[in-house]
């Protein structure tokens, strides 16, 4: 992989997270290479290079001329190790987070978590954003009865490398713990398999704050290195994110087969975890609201000890990229 010097840069890089993305859709229908075809730039997925190499660069954002379209817990622990990127988009997509029980297990609820053995997961990588995500969803669970994470206990299980929450849910079978957090179309049939029901719906809760987690709010984030020395690249780049968000609405066959493609799931789970996108928005913003919702994440990662120090959330994001993106979308055709 290539860094960008001041001259154009040859190559563009992506990398977003098996879930519903602007960037995901974008990608599949040829709209991101196409934008930067005259220009000689070849743009390319961090999938097509080694998975080390890959992983390594979606969790710290070291390389200059990538975007990261992805979950919240890599992008603000990158920031708080101090690589200097920008916030320049957040999305807000519902994608079915719950809590997990064995089936008569008397859970029924947020309140009959108190004293129950949740499972946090623990996995041997860099930034922990399992453990991140079990924590927080725990944490939104119990507020819905004004409880919060000592009013339980918190198990530890080693996470698995095959398969996500299988560790989780063969705990659960086992009768090791009493709960399970899990979100996402793959959790649907994960579920599924494993026999276990729904005690909580996350989504269910009528206050968004119980659903702040690594994927609520979702980050798009640059390198200000690329910001600084092309930023019509930026612009157009997350011009791109947009109209594929604009054509997405009318279009959500089409969204649900990439979902599909895209988070490794079944036509059903991504039915059920994903409730409306394509039909709704996959819109990027800058909102108040979110940048709200994206602090209070904040909070939870530096107080739980996953930042080494407190990012500024508002001093992170960057509302011209945007701006001047929609001004260009104004000016062209629709997808």
């Amino acid at each position: 992989m290539t860094s960008p010097t001041t001259a154009r840069p040859s190559e563009l890089w992506f990398t977003r997270c098996p879930v519903p993305t602007a960037t995901g859709i974008a990608a599949d229908r040829g709209w991101l290479a196409g934008e930067f075809a005259d220009d000689g730039i070849a743009v390319r997925s961090l999938q097509d290079v080694p998975r080390d190499l890959a992983a390594d660069h979606h969790y710290t954002h070291a390389h200059p001329a990538l975007f990261r379209e992805g979950g919240n817990v890599p992008a603000l622990w990158a920031r708080a190790q101090g690589e200097p990127t920008r916030l320049i988009g957040l999305t807000w997509i519902e994608e079915r987070q719950s809590v997990l029980v064995r089936e008569n297990s008397g859970i029924t609820g947020s309140a009959d978590l108190r004293g129950a053995r949740l499972a946090v997961p623990v996995h041997g990588i860099a930034i922990d954003f399992w453990r991140a995500m079990a924590l927080h969803g725990f944490a939104g669970a119990l507020s819905a009865a004004g409880l919060g994470l000592g009013d339980a206990h918190l198990v530890e299980v080693p996470g698995s490398a095959h398969g996500q929450w299988e560790a989780e849910l063969a705990a659960l079978a086992r009768g090791d713990v009493d709960a399970v957090y899990v979100k996402g179309a793959l959790a649907v049939e994960a579920a599924a398999r494993s026999g276990a029901v729904v005690a909580v719906d996350l989504d269910a809760q009528p206050d968004r704050r119980a659903r702040v987690n690594n994927g609520t709010p979702r980050p798009i984030t640059v390198h200000q290195r690329l910001l600084d020395e092309h930023p019509d690249v930026v612009d157009r780049f997350l011009a791109v994110l947009l109209a594929t968000a604009d054509w997405a609405r009318g279009n959500g066959d089409d969204v649900a087969r990439i979902l599909g493609a895209e988070t490794g799931a079944g036509d059903a789970a991504v039915a059920q975890a994903y409730r409306g996108v394509g039909h709704t928005s996959l819109g990027v913003d800058l909102s108040d609201e979110r940048l709200e919702l994206l602090e209070i994440q904040e909070r939870f990662l530096h107080s739980q000890g996953f930042l080494r120090q407190r990012v500024d959330v508002r001093g992170w994001a960057d509302p011209e990229p945007l701006r001047r993106a929609r001004a260009l979308v104004a000016r062209r055709p629709p997808y």
